[in-house]
C-alpha cells in the first residue's frame, strides 16, 4: 500500500486532508440513521478525517451512543445491508462495525453507551485537535514519521500513543476531567 506521498508502508496509508470527508461521514450517518430509525441517540464523525487540514487514514471513524449496548442486537443485518460488519478487536465498552470494500477500510462504527458519551477520549481529542491546530500539525507529522519507518498496522496505534495521551489528557483538563489511559487494546 501507498504511504505519505505515494511511498510503500507496510499496509498504512496517510493521505493528505480531503475535504471530502465530512460529506463522506455526513452521508453515512444520514444512512445509518435512516436505516435504524431511533436506536442512536447521538451519532458523530471522530477521528483525523473529522480534523479539518489534518492527514489521516482514509477511513471515516464514526461513534454512536446507544442507551444500552444491546439495543443494537437487533439490528445487526440492517447494519450489515450498509455494509458494517462486526468487528472484535477485545475492546469491551463498546461494540465495533467496520465497513469495508475489496478487504480496505471505508468506515469504522464505534457503538456507545450515551452514559459514556460526554467523556469519550475519541470525541475530546477530536475537539481538541480542531481547537489547537499546532498541535494537530504534530500529530500529523507524527503518524506521517510513523509509516515513512514502515511501521506495520499492528504497531502503528501504538506508535502514536505517547502523543495521544498527552493531548488527550490537555483535553481532559481543560474540561475538569481527570486522565485516563488513551489505549484501550488489551
Amino acid at each position: 500500500m501507498r504511504g505519505v506521498d505515494g511511498k510503500e508502508s507496510g499496509g498504512i496509508r496517510i493521505a493528505p486532508y480531503d475535504p471530502s470527508w465530512p460529506r463522506q461521514a455526513a452521508a453515512a450517518i444520514d444512512a445509518l440513521r435512516a436505516a435504524v430509525p431511533g436506536l442512536f441517540v447521538e451519532i458523530e464523525h471522530i477521528g483525523s478525517t473529522a480534523v479539518p487540514g489534518l492527514a489521516a487514514k482514509p477511513v471515516i471513524d464514526l461513534m454512536a451512543a446507544v442507551h444500552d449496548l444491546a439495543h443494537a442486537a437487533p439490528h445487526q443485518a440492517t447494519l450489515a445491508d450498509l455494509g458494517y460488519r462486526p468487528h472484535d478487536n477485545g475492546m469491551t465498552d463498546r461494540l465495533l462495525y467496520v465497513r469495508a470494500a475489496d478487504g480496505v477500510r471505508s468506515h469504522i462504527l464505534h457503538v456507545v453507551t450515551l452514559e459514556s458519551w460526554p467523556t469519550r477520549n475519541q470525541r475530546l481529542f477530536r475537539d481538541y485537535l480542531r481547537a489547537h491546530p499546532a498541535d494537530a500539525i504534530r500529530y500529523a507529522r507524527l503518524k506521517q514519521t510513523i509509516v515513512a519507518a514502515g511501521t506495520g498496522p499492528g504497531e502503528y496505534a501504538r506508535a502514536k500513543t505517547a502523543l495521544v495521551q498527552e493531548l488527550t489528557d490537555r483535553a481532559r483538563s481543560q474540561l475538569g476531567l481527570p486522565p485516563v489511559p488513551v489505549w484501550e487494546k488489551p
